[in-house]
């Protein structure tokens, strides 16, 4: 004996999920890229922070350590 198949009435949803993106979506990428290409093309803007020369030499000690 066939099994009968129960047919929606309605075709079926996604129960109304917005796939729309924000405004912000789009904006805070693109700010992102335009601020990062900024500093390629001007790197006398991007000044490096003042730190502690421990961690430069600390650094550099692993780099050796890496390179024997």
């Amino acid at each position: 004996m066939p099994a009968r198949t129960h047919t929606r009435p309605h075709p079926a949803t996604t129960g109304g999920v917005d796939t729309r993106l924000r405004w912000w979506a789009l904006a805070l990428p693109a700010l992102a890229f335009i601020a990062l290409l900024a500093l390629i093309l001007n790197p006398a803007d991007a000044h490096a922070a003042s730190g502690d020369p421990v961690i430069a030499h600390l650094f550099e000690r692993v780099q050796l350590l890496l390179t024997r």
